[in-house]
């Protein structure tokens, strides 16, 4: 078993997995390996790493009761290619900064402190993530470890686009619109321009990360100008179990019919909710549409979900006032192309068309060539993003 170069460890933690990548610590930053932990909790955990060789390339199941036990495991394989100090650093995806914290930063107790007082926040995810922290403050008590924050994207949004209408006094608590998956968002604004050249990238773009977790933003002059979500990452569009956007009167009318309490509430929008609420079988888009044909409510699903995101991108054109750019993004952005062409179909007042057969074949350019918006599908990489952070944090 070959070992493995000392180099940048990104991890990026959920509520039921622990994703991660190994990078070379060079300029550009070179992956040389990715893996994760998946479905922590039950009984059929699995570990799967995918690196350049076949000795690194493996899947097995593996017993991870929690978040410390899968990062446990995760540090174990790792050592066992390098030992101890093979990594030179560690670079932790934190969803939520909260009003104080947006560019990326050392950690240390203080901060984690600070985080632990922001969990209120985002409960859903930065408990774990401040777990994963300390697991390996406690391992590796010298290594640099660096957090970078999904909301820093989002840190120049307008003010009219951050303030919520509700009273003034909980703007002083920090309670306004955040927007989130921006280290996503920052991978694919640096694709734009590379691939299509600065103007593109400085002019009216709207970016679609579609996947278990979806968002879009209007990106103008390269920064975002509006997102879907808001306070936390349920809001905005239906997701694979989150609901998005609902009526505030909601929670007062199911208190008062079924006992739903906050904490039951909170479970509901964001467990049992989206996809998985509307289909009551999967929150898994491939699997709808698999069953679509068969199955109403599979089919109702998937069509909820494209027409709220075709009305966002209808609002961001108002907000931008036009698009010269749109990105599909993440695991539905990228690989779905029916909902790409749901989504897209009727936007032909945008000066949007896609072309049929190169949706199909997931070009990396979709649109028709008569059509005024540049329609692209982009493959994320929000480790590379952690990675290149990371190192531009420790130079100072």
């Amino acid at each position: 078993m070959p070992t493995l170069e000392p180099g940048i460890l990104t991890i990026n933690g959920g509520s039921s997995s622990v994703k991660f990548a190994l990078f070379t610590d060079a300029d550009p930053p070179q992956r040389v390996l990715e893996g994760a932990l998946e479905q922590i909790g039950l009984p059929n955990s699995v570990f799967w790493v995918k690196g350049r060789s076949a000795s690194d390339t493996f899947s097995r199941p593996v017993t991870a009761p929690d978040q410390g036990n899968a990062i446990a495991i995760v540090m174990n394989w790792i050592e066992g290619r390098g030992g101890r100090g093979m990594l030179t650093a560690v670079g932790h995806r934190i969803v939520h900064g909260g009003p104080n914290y947006g560019a990326p930063e050392r950690i240390t107790p203080e901060l984690i402190k600070e985080l632990g007082r922001l969990s209120a926040f985002d409960p859903e995810h930065l408990p774990e993530e401040i777990l994963l922290t300390r697991a390996f403050s406690t391992r590796y008590p010298a290594l640099p470890q660096v957090a970078c924050f999904d909301t820093d994207f989002h840190r120049d949004l307008p003010r009219v686009a951050r303030l919520l209408p509700i009273p003034r006094r909980y703007e002083a608590q920090g309670v306004r619109r955040y927007g989130f998956h921006g280290l996503s968002y920052a991978f694919l604004m640096g694709e734009l321009e590379r691939l299509d050249g600065k103007a593109a990238a400085q002019g009216r773009v709207v970016l679609a990360h579609l996947g278990n977790g979806a968002s879009m933003a209007a990106v103008h002059g390269g920064k975002s100008i509006d997102t879907s979500m808001g306070f936390t990452p349920a809001a905005g569009l239906p997701m694979g179990t989150r609901s998005g956007d609902l009526d505030p009167g909601l929670p007062l009318y199911l208190s008062r019919m079924e006992g739903l309490g906050a904490k039951g509430f909170n479970t509901l929008v964001n467990f049992e909710s989206g996809l998985l609420g509307m289909s009551q079988t999967s929150s898994d888009m491939r699997v709808l549409l698999a069953a679509e044909a068969q199955d109403s409510r599979a089919a109702e699903s998937v069509a909820v979900f494209c027409y709220q995101a075709k009305k966002w991108i209808g609002a961001f054109a108002a907000a931008l006032g036009g698009i010269d750019t749109l990105i599909f993004a993440g695991g539905i952005g990228e690989n779905a192309a029916p909902v790409r062409a749901r989504i897209c179909e009727g936007l032909g007042f945008l000066g949007l068309d896609v072309d049929p057969q190169r949706n199909l074949a997931h070009a990396g350019i979709i649109s028709g060539s008569g059509s005024r918006v540049t329609v692209r599908v982009v493959k994320t990489d929000e480790a590379i993003m952690i990675a290149r952070l990371v190192r531009r944090t420790l130079a100072g």
